[in-house]
C-alpha cells in the first residue's frame, strides 16, 4: 500500500502541471504496522519542532498519548488540544472547535498540525492548519471515512453544512495495528463511504453530460478501481482481517488523491453525500446525536439507486418546464437519454447495496437508521440544494420535474 502515491503520479504523468500541483503536496503515504513510530523521524526531517496534535478523548487513548510521548522522546514540542464533546457527546466540526485549535496553534507557536482521529478531528484541523498557515499530517485512527487528504473542510457553520477550501495533509501515517482495533461500525462506515462511490461516479457522469461540468476520467479511473478493490474484498473487510483494513484503507487514501487530482470532491461526492449532509444538518437542529457518516452514505447509496433505477425504468417526459435553463435541460436529456440510462443500468441494484452493506455490519438501508418517512422524503425533495452547484440527476429530478414521469 505504500506504493499508492508512485502509482497515482505514475498515472497522472501526462497531465498538466496545475492538476499535478495539488497531488505533489502529498508527499508520503505509510498503511503499514507501527506507521505511528514514523512520525517523529519525519517531523525531525521537516525540522517542524513544535506541534499542536488535535485528538478527542477517544483518540488520545487509541494513538494520541503513545504518539505524544514518542514525540517528547525526539524533543519535539507538543500541545494536545483535545475536542470537547457537545452535550449529544458528539464532537462537531464547528465555529467551536475551529476557534480552539486555531488558538492553540497562534499560542504554541506550532510549525505544524496533527490531526489524530477520523473525518471530523481532519476536518477542523485542515482548517485550522490552512487558516494558520501551517501543514497538516494526517493519522487515521479508523479506516471510516475517505477524506483524510482533501483539500476542503466540511464544517457547520450556525447549523449549515458548507465546505470551505483548506489544505491537504503533508504525509498520511496509517498504523495497522490501530486500524484493526478501531470500533467494527467504524469499519462499516468506511466501506459505505467507499460505496457510496457507485452513485457519486454516475452523478459526475450525468453531470459533465447535462451540465458540462469538468471531467477528469484519470480521476474517475482511478476511484472505480478503489471501489472494485473494497467490493470484492468484503469478506476479508468485514473480519476486519488485516488484509481487509489495508484494502479498505488504501482504497480511501487512493479515493481521496481522485479527489486531490481534480481538484473538487466531484468523483467521490454526490447524491448520496448531499443526502448525508442534510441529515446531518436536521440532525443538528433537533438535537440529536449525529449518526456515522459513512453509515449515512451507504444507506443513501441505496436509496438513490432505488430512485435512480426507478427513473431510468419510467423514462423522460420532454414538455414542460418553465424556469432559466429548462429549455437547453430538456434538449440535453433528450440528446442524451440513451446514454444516461445506459449509465442507469449498470448501477447495482438497492437489494445488491444493501447485501454488501449488511455483510459489513453498517445499515441495509434508511429504515434501519432513526430517519423517519418524513425527514426522507423531505431530503429527497431538498438536499441537491446543499452542493447545488452540483448538476446531478436528483438535482435534475427536483428542478425539471415535469420533465420526468412519476
Amino acid at each position: 500500500m505504500t506504493s499508492i502515491l508512485s502509482n497515482v503520479r505514475s498515472l497522472a504523468a501526462d497531465l498538466p502541471a496545475h492538476q499535478l500541483a495539488n497531488l505533489d503536496e502529498v508527499e508520503l503515504v505509510q498503511i503499514q504496522h507501527g506507521a505511528l513510530d514514523e512520525v517523529a523521524g519525519y517531523l525531525e526531517t521537516k525540522r517542524w519542532t513544535s506541534v499542536v496534535m488535535v485528538v478527542d478523548g477517544n483518540t488520545y487513548d487509541q494513538a494520541g498519548q503513545r504518539l505524544s510521548n514518542l514525540l517528547a522522546k525526539s524533543s519535539i514540542g507538543v500541545q494536545v488540544t483535545r475536542l470537547l464533546p457537545d452535550r449529544k457527546g458528539d464532537v462537531i466540526a464547528d465555529e467551536v472547535s475551529l476557534i480552539q485549535v486555531i488558538l492553540d496553534i497562534q499560542h504554541s507557536g506550532a510549525k505544524a498540525v496533527l490531526a489524530v482521529g477520523g473525518g471530523t478531528i481532519h476536518d477542523i484541523s485542515r482548517y485550522a492548519a490552512y487558516t494558520a498557515g501551517v501543514p497538516f499530517i494526517s493519522l487515521p485512527t479508523a479506516a471510516s471515512v475517505d477524506g483524510f487528504n482533501s483539500k476542503g473542510a466540511p464544517v457547520i457553520i450556525r447549523g449549515e453544512k458548507i465546505t470551505i477550501p483548506a489544505i491537504g495533509p503533508s504525509a498520511i501515517f496509517a498504523d495497522v495495528d490501530i486500524l484493526m482495533a478501531a470500533p467494527s461500525q467504524l469499519t462499516a462506515a468506511g466501506f459505505g463511504d467507499m460505496l457510496g462511490k457507485y452513485t457519486s461516479l454516475f452523478d459526475w457522469k450525468f453531470g459533465s453530460l447535462v451540465a458540462d461540468e469538468p471531467y477528469l476520467q484519470i480521476s474517475a479511473d482511478m476511484t472505480k478501481s478503489a471501489l472494485s478493490q473494497c467490493v470484492n474484498a468484503v469478506e476479508q473487510i468485514a473480519k476486519r482481517s488485516e488484509e481487509g483494513v489495508r484494502i479498505l484503507m488504501g482504497a480511501l487514501v487512493e479515493s481521496g488523491l481522485a479527489m486531490l487530482l481534480f481538484g473538487q470532491s466531484h468523483p467521490a461526492s454526490g447524491s448520496e453525500h448531499h443526502l448525508s449532509h442534510y441529515w446531518e444538518m436536521e440532525f443538528i437542529r433537533l438535537g440529536r446525536k449525529q449518526l456515522l457518516h459513512g453509515a449515512k452514505v451507504g444507506a443513501a447509496c441505496v436509496e438513490i439507486s432505488k430512485l435512480y433505477h426507478r427513473i431510468g425504468e419510467q423514462g423522460i417526459e420532454l414538455n414542460g418546464g418553465s424556469s432559466p435553463g429548462a429549455e437547453d435541460i430538456k434538449r440535453r436529456l433528450a440528446l442524451q437519454w440513451n446514454d444516461i440510462r445506459s449509465h442507469i443500468t449498470h448501477l447495482p441494484e438497492p437489494e445488491v447495496l444493501g447485501d454488501l452493506m449488511r455483510m459489513v455490519g453498517g445499515p441495509a438501508g434508511v429504515w434501519e437508521l432513526p430517519i423517519g418517512d418524513e425527514l426522507l422524503e423531505r431530503s429527497l425533495a431538498e438536499a441537491h440544494k446543499v452542493r447545488y452547484s452540483r448538476y446531478t440527476l436528483l438535482h435534475a429530478y427536483n428542478e425539471q420535474r415535469s420533465l420526468f414521469v412519476h
